[in-house]
Order: C-alpha cells, then sequence, then structure tokens
C-alpha cells in the first residue's frame, strides 16, 4: 500500500497527540508506510521518551494555546494528524497552523460537535484557500462514511442509512473518557440524532433493538440511536435524510460503567482482543444496498484509516477540496479495499 510515487520514505508528517494511545498506532503506521513521522504534543518528557523508541523520529513540544510553537511543530511537514483531543479544544489551533503552513490536515475526532465545528468554522476558508482538511478520519466518523458511500453506488439519494456496532466490548481510553465528557458537556446531557436531515438534540430514552448482523455475528442487541461522528460526515455529502448509528449493548455498557478498564495489549503490534463488525445499510423505497467491515482494536484500525488518507492526499487521489469528510474526498471502495489486513470489506449490494 506504499506511495504511487514511492517517495514516501521522505515524506515527514507531523502526529500532533503522537504519545497518545492512537497516536503512537499512528505513529507506528506511519513508520510502516515509510513515512518520517515529527512527534508533536504537549507533554515534553513523554514526546523524548516516545522519541528515544522510535528511531530517525523528532520531537517537538508544542501547546494549542502557543500559535509559534505550533508552526514550529509543523515547520517541513508534508502534512499533520491530529490525535489528542478533546478536540474541541484541539482541533481549531491545529487547523489554523496547518493552514498557516499550507498542509492537509488530518484528525481522528469523534465528537459529533468538534466535527461540526470543523465543517463550519474552515469550509468557505479552506476551499477558497484549496486547503484539505479531513476530519473523523477514524473508525468512528470516518469508516461508517466509507461503507456508507461504497453501499450507495450510484444512488445519488437514499431514505436513511444505519450503521450497526458490532463490537465485542469496548475498552476505552481515557482520551475517549474525556472526550466523551466534553461533549455530553456541550449539548447539557441531551441526546443527539440526525433526522429529517439536521441535527436534533433531545432527550428520549434510547431503546433496544435486535440486529441481524451477518454471520459469525448474527443477531444481536443493539441500543438504537447510540450516536455516533457518522450523523455529521455522511450528511456532509450524501443526499440522505436520516441516518441513524447503533451499538451493541454489551460495548455501549463497558463504556458507560467507570470500572471498565483502558485497553490492554495482546499481541507485539500492541492491539488489544476487541473485534469488530460494521455494517452500513442504506434503504431507497424498498430497496436497500449494505457494506461490511471486519477488523481487531477500534484504535488500531483508526491508524491504517488516516494514514492511507494523508498518503492519498499527498499523492492527489482525491476528489474535492476544503472540508471534506473520507467518503466525499475519496474513492470509497477502493479506499476500504486498500486497507487490507487491517480491515476485511465486503460490499454485498
Amino acid at each position: 500500500m506504499g506511495t504511487e510515487t514511492g517517495t514516501a520514505q521522505t515524506v515527514p508528517v507531523t502526529v500532533y497527540g503522537a504519545y497518545g494511545h492512537t497516536g503512537r498506532f499512528v505513529v507506528a503506521e506511519l513508520r510502516d508506510r515509510g513515512f518520517v513521522p515529527i512527534l508533536a504534543g504537549r507533554d515534553a518528557d513523554k514526546l523524548r521518551a516516545l522519541a528515544a523508541s522510535t528511531p530517525g523520529a523528532e520531537s517537538r513540544p508544542a501547546s494549542i494555546d502557543d500559535p509559534a510553537s505550533l508552526d514550529r511543530a509543523l515547520a517541513g511537514a508534508a502534512a499533520v494528524i491530529n490525535c489528542a483531543g478533546p478536540f474541541a479544544l484541539t482541533a481549531a489551533p491545529l487547523i489554523e497552523a496547518a493552514l498557516r503552513a499550507g498542509i492537509p490536515y488530518v484528525d481522528v475526532a469523534a465528537e459529533i460537535e468538534a466535527n461540526v465545528d470543523t465543517f463550519t468554522q474552515f469550509a468557505d476558508r479552506a476551499r477558497a484557500a484549496g486547503a484539505v482538511i479531513v476530519p473523523a478520519m477514524a473508525f468512528y466518523g470516518g469508516l461508517g462514511d466509507l461503507l456508507t458511500t461504497a453501499a450507495m453506488g450510484d444512488w445519488t439519494t437514499a431514505d436513511e442509512a444505519t450503521i450497526a456496532y458490532g463490537l465485542s466490548g469496548w475498552y476505552p481510553t481515557p482520551g475517549t473518557r474525556t472526550a466523551g465528557t466534553v461533549s455530553r458537556e456541550r449539548r447539557s446531557g441531551r441526546r443527539v440524532r440526525f433526522t429529517n436531515g439536521r441535527l436534533e438534540y433531545h432527550d428520549t430514552e434510547p431503546t433496544l433493538l435486535k440486529w441481524p448482523f451477518p454471520a459469525p455475528m448474527g443477531t444481536r442487541e443493539v441500543i438504537g440511536d447510540f450516536t455516533m461522528a457518522d450523523v455529521v460526515t455522511i450528511p456532509s455529502h450524501l443526499s440522505i435524510p436520516e441516518v441513524r448509528t447503533h451499538m451493541t449493548t454489551e460495548a455501549a455498557g463497558d463504556l458507560s460503567s467507570p470500572d471498565t478498564p483502558a485497553p490492554t495489549a495482546t499481541d507485539e503490534t500492541g492491539r488489544s482482543d476487541q473485534t469488530f463488525l460494521v455494517e452500513a445499510v442504506v434503504r431507497s423505497g424498498g430497496d436497500e444496498r449494505r457494506a461490511v467491515a471486519t477488523g481487531q482494536d477500534i484504535y488500531a484500525v483508526t491508524a491504517p484509516l488516516a494514514v492511507e488518507a494523508v498518503d492519498r492526499i499527498l499523492t492527489g487521489r482525491t476528489h474535492a477540496v476544503g472540508v471534506a469528510s473520507a467518503g466525499q474526498i475519496f474513492d470509497a471502495a477502493d479506499f476500504l479495499g486498500a486497507l487490507a489486513p487491517h480491515i476485511a470489506f465486503e460490499p454485498l449490494q
């Protein structure tokens, strides 16, 4: 899956939040793909420790409230990947720095409100500058968007899209917990859904449903409208007035429990034993189309998603400029196929 130009080994990419759980996977994926990671973040000690175990990597401490330090972190980089949440705090300052540097920006934000902010605050400026900004290029937001776009195929509209997350469990990182707290505070504890063509905040209690996942998972109980970042990315470019996301009850319970531990590595790459099956279903009238992805560890697979995005942006394999979601800017089916062996993709139209 190397770059088409064969120059990845000379291309530096800044990773902000490099020492975080997801950031470490992104740094490793960049190195595996032949890129030169520049390690950036707020904690200089953690950066030094990571640099010591990452041959050839340079560390550049930078704070989101210090634009000059962000400019230094991005100096000479071909792109920046933001892995540091809460993205409500980090996205805008880093996008501003990327615009000043004239380089693409990619983040792995799963925060619904932060992604909305990116689209609303930067769409016009990024388009005018010919800049590329891809938010939510991660398991939540990016993968669901790619699957839904691939499932749509030649359809230009659909009545509804549903993304069902079949997770074996969910061991949230401290960053996930913090981001969730920030999102809940921003919406005053209300829930959110995308219906009638817009985001809607509400206090309706969630419902339990049975979802017929493909084999080998089979039918499982899910929480209906367990809303994730897909409700921002998908409607940003697809004409679908109803977008819903469901989550297996076991995973939702793990996330909500304060006693659930953080992920534990079970192989040499640092992945946990968590597995997932994500099914996207689009419906138009009486017709349905679907696409499925399976893999291991939702945090680990975010790395190939983000790095593949950077690779394609830098080699000109894109369909849009400005702020764009994964399904809009990339060829969705081709992108998903390129993620093997990290993710197994199967269109089921």
